[in-house]
């Protein structure tokens, strides 16, 4: 059977990867809507629907990471899982539409710092640096 998903023990940098797009190109949207520069008008269900994939994809990422075999990849995880948190807010904040730009636009920025340390960590899972130094072998 393919490997679709991803196993335990796998690389986490590519669904950290596709995490992070997702949540870019949904600050973009944001952005863009916010500053008049593009109007979704009836389709602003794109906007919800980057928001699903978003928080959808940095969860999935957040828990391959977790069963990472590397310690770099589990840094990676546990550097993205705070980002769930402004992800989890943002319906409770208030909305544009609902008179709060400022407010969902910051928290949804909040996530920022996490997904580039996420990053970060998953290159370095990728480039197999360890997160500490190992110990040599004894010389003989």
């Amino acid at each position: 059977m393919g490997d679709t998903v991803g196993a335990v023990g796998s690389s986490p940098g590519p669904w950290i990867g596709l995490a992070s797009a997702c949540w870019a190109a949904n600050a973009a949207l944001g952005a863009s809507v916010g500053a008049g520069l593009v109007r979704t008008g009836r389709f602003r269900w794109i906007h919800h629907a980057l928001y699903i994939s978003t928080t959808t994809t940095t969860a999935l990422a957040a828990v391959l990471s977790a069963g990472s075999s590397s310690a770099s990849g589990r840094a990676a995880g546990r550097a993205l899982a705070p980002a769930l948190l402004p992800l989890a807010a943002l319906p409770h904040i208030g909305t544009p539409a609902q008179g709060h730009p400022r407010r969902h636009a910051l928290a949804a920025l909040s996530a920022a710092p996490f997904y580039a340390a996420a990053l970060f960590r998953a290159r370095a899972a990728r480039a197999g640096r360890p997160t500490r130094p190992t110990r040599s072998a004894r010389p003989t």
